[in-house]
């Protein structure tokens, strides 16, 4: 096989099985299964023409042939970082964070104990109501309140959120309606909806009416008590309790710059 035919992809993967002299230590620095790893590595040997690895029972070692494709892929990954190293900031790698309004607004309101000035990348948030897709990377980590059905997907509960009512002044008997489909909406139009006096297309929006004093407004209970204007009226809302779970997509998890955005909001969500 012609070397210019063979993929980046390809040839990276190859460099973790080389380095971890074997397909489990690979497994673990890139996220990727063993059954993964192993194919790949088969695949590429079949395109070459060539054996590249000596399998034993413990691990693999390099035969000449895998040995001069490790120092061409060397140079290559020395290329490419030297060419990324050289854009500067603007190739930090991206890490997509999805959470729904109000958990974005909390992750927001505690951004500096999620980003740092010297980490070498880039958080961008995606704030949504809708169940984004992992697997075509519409979001690497995301905050759900269900616990993900995908079996490509990882997940860690990591607390449970509560809810009530929330108001600018005790005495409010008006609320404040959202339309959009999430819990606590539904919860005012099925309790509320006689009352409600003013409606909003966004939660946001709907929090800034509720300030402004146009009405009642149900939020989880850490966002509502920060919110300055806004005072407790209501107990716990039991039924709109859930827990709530960390996710990401188990081939991403692993990655250097995912893995400290990971534990930087769990131990933020469990604190």
């Amino acid at each position: 096989m012609n070397e210019t035919n063979l993929n980046w992809d390809d040839l990276r993967l190859f460099l973790e099985v080389a380095r971890a002299s074997g397909l489990a230590p690979a497994a673990d620095r890139t996220g990727k299964s063993s059954a993964t790893l192993g194919r790949r590595l088969l695949a590429l040997e079949t395109a070459m023409g060539q054996e590249l690895v000596q399998r034993h029972a413990r691990g693999y070692t390099l035969t000449a042939q895998g040995e001069a494709l490790m120092r061409r892929a060397e140079a290559i990954e020395s290329q490419i970082t030297q060419a990324t190293q050289s854009e500067g900031a603007a190739q930090r790698p991206i890490v997509k964070l999805s959470a729904g309004t109000w958990m974005a607004r909390y992750l927001a309101m505690h951004i500096n104990q999620l980003v740092f000035p010297d980490d070498q990348l880039r958080l961008r948030f995606v704030s949504t109501e809708e169940k984004l897709d992992f697997n075509h990377r519409e979001a690497v980590i995301g905050i759900r309140n269900q616990r993900p059905t995908e079996v490509a997907l990882a997940a860690q509960k990591v607390g449970r959120v509560h809810f009530a009512a929330y108001a600018s002044a005790p005495d409010l008997t008006t609320w404040v309606g959202v339309e959009v489909e999430t819990p606590s909406a539904r919860w005012v139009r099925a309790n509320k909806a006689d009352r409600i006096r003013v409606e909003a297309n966004t939660p946001i929006m709907a929090l800034e009416l509720a300030k402004a004093g146009a009405g009642c407004i149900v939020l989880p209970e850490r966002i509502g008590e920060a919110e300055e204007g806004l005072k407790r009226i209501s107990g716990t809302i039991e039924e709109l309790s859930h827990d709530q779970w960390l996710v990401s997509h188990h081939e991403d998890r692993n990655a250097p710059h995912v893995r400290k955005v990971l534990n930087r909001v769990r131990t933020l969500l469990t604190q």
